[in-house]
């Protein structure tokens, strides 16, 4: 007889029903998203939540913002109501910045008004906190300047050095002229005394109000050159040499003085996202990566395995999506009846057409839904999934003994009860034990509970103690499967007597 089915299987599989013919077939519906929510989602990749329709939250791609690594010297991701360093390696002093409505990258952008941006102090180990050789750096944002009038300043610091005893000025300072942003650094590398130390650099496409652009410029300590980008196009560049060539000469390295703070925005008007510095001039970023609005590998979600019940079938997958022209959304799904064997790759991932019959067999106690979003060409247009139904069917489990009865005897007790009215019966199981409703007993001759007696209505249970009063149960299982599982009859019990 049958030992192995436990008490907590019979809870999980009490409420499911499953499939033996068209005239058993009990369909089942779990929805995923619209008002049920995304909680059953456990990882995404390149994947956030964004309004859909009616409201609910829709899965959409992530918009390609830039992540802390380890060469990231601040970061300023506006995704809070107060713009906050995300490295920690800077304390904002004070803010007047306030959240945009929308963001080139995440939700949010900064919203500068002119009146004083954001001040940030760094601590031991940045680059703009402490002092001496500041080697490779990159400066990068995003910018969507109201006006750009001149002398509108977008970042600024300045300080100053000693050298042969005598204090020098040091600034580095970006700000429009003519719609045009200029980068002047002065006394910043050290030996460089050409233009009173000065080195402006300046975009050569004029900025165009209202409208999103990339800024990076970046120096290598190895080369000595300076560059200037816009949306990754070289505007210009300055070898920071003796000979002002990548031949020979001296490499004229940045050298900061006194710590001193950093102003963003100090007078600027208009947006900016993802203000980013990094201790080195490198950027393993493909372009296609740095500066669409979305990444065109695309992202994904998975699904936690979802719980439903033996033999059950995946039969449709309903999915209310919005795929502008170019983009796409791959559906896939895998099922079994052990998840704690999974790995990324087995079971086997299977790709569903949506609203389509599934002809491939998709069986088990467990599903898991995966799907992959992909942009338009230009990475700048995402696709999005506002819910999805999964269509199953399930051998339903079938109805417990209407009627059941205990007699006792020396030694024993016997059970007799009505036959299931169910058709799809393929046996009970019988639940007994020495407290109401605790079905743990282990001394009948039949063994621990529960005992599969077969498709029997009458059972002798051998073995009990006398005087001891013993309570039973009994539950009917499927022909399909023993382990899909009815409710618990209605408990009975009796007191075995020698007489």
């Amino acid at each position: 007889m049958r030992k192995n089915v436990s008490i907590i299987s019979c809870c999980f599989l009490l409420l499911n029903t499953v499939f033996l013919s068209s005239a058993d077939a009990k369909e089942r519906v779990i929805t995923l998203g619209g008002k049920e929510g995304w909680g059953r989602v456990s990882e995404k990749e390149g994947v956030t939540t964004g309004v859909g329709r009616f409201g609910y939250d829709a899965l959409k791609l992530d918009t390609n913002s830039r992540v802390q690594d380890s060469d990231t010297d601040l970061l300023l991701d506006f995704e809070e109501l107060e713009p906050v360093d995300v490295t920690g390696h800077y304390k904002v002093v004070s803010s007047d910045i306030v959240p945009g409505e929308s963001g080139k990258m995440g939700k949010t952008a900064g919203l500068s008004r002119g009146t004083g941006g954001i001040r940030l102090r760094g601590g031991n180990g940045s680059i703009f906190g402490t002092s001496g050789i500041a080697g490779s750096f990159l400066i990068e944002f995003w910018l969507n300047p109201s006006v750009a009038e001149n002398g509108e300043s977008v970042f600024s610091w300045r300080s100053s050095r000693t050298v042969d005893a005598s204090p020098l000025y040091q600034m580095i300072n970006a700000s429009f002229y003519k719609n045009h942003l200029e980068w002047l650094f002065t006394n910043v590398f050290d030996g460089y005394k050409k233009d009173s130390g000065e080195i402006h650099i300046a975009s050569y496409s004029t900025i165009i109000p209202d409208v999103w652009t990339h800024h990076s410029i970046s120096f290598d300590e190895d080369s000595g050159l300076l560059e200037y980008r816009i949306n990754g196009k070289l505007e210009a560049m300055r070898f920071i040499t003796s000979t002002g060539t990548e031949m020979g000469g001296t490499i004229y390295q940045p050298v900061l003085g006194v710590a001193a703070d950093i102003d963003i925005c100090p007078s600027y008007t208009g947006l900016i996202d993802d203000f980013r510095i990094q201790n080195s001039a490198r950027n393993d970023i493909a372009y296609d990566m740095r500066y669409d609005t979305y990444r065109r590998a695309g992202g994904r979600f998975k699904t936690s395995p979802i719980l439903v019940s033996k033999e059950a079938r995946l039969t449709r997958v309903d999915a209310l999506l919005s795929e502008p022209e170019q983009t796409s959304v791959v559906l896939y799904i895998r099922s079994s009846d052990n998840y704690f064997t999974w790995d990324e790759n087995s079971p086997e991932w299977y790709p569903v057409t949506n609203h389509a019959d599934i002809s491939k067999e998709l069986k088990g106690m467990y599903f898991q839904l995966a799907a992959d979003l992909y942009p338009d060409g230009s990475g700048a247009v995402s696709p999005s999934v506002m819910q999805v139904d999964l269509h199953f069917v399930e051998v339903e489990a079938p109805l417990p003994p209407f009627r059941v009865d205990a007699q006792a005897g020396d030694g024993e007790v016997t059970l007799s009860w009505t036959y299931s009215v169910d058709s799809s019966t393929g046996g009970y199981y019988v639940y007994y034990g020495e407290r109401p409703g605790e079905y743990l007993g282990r001394e009948a001759v039949q063994g621990e509970s529960p005992v599969d007696v077969g498709n029997v209505n009458r059972i002798t249970f051998k073995g009990l103690k006398n005087g001891k009063i013993y309570y039973f149960a009994i539950a009917a299982y499927s022909r399909v499967n023993d382990e899909i599982m009815g409710v618990l009859s209605k408990e009975v019990y009796a007191r075995p007597l020698k007489k």
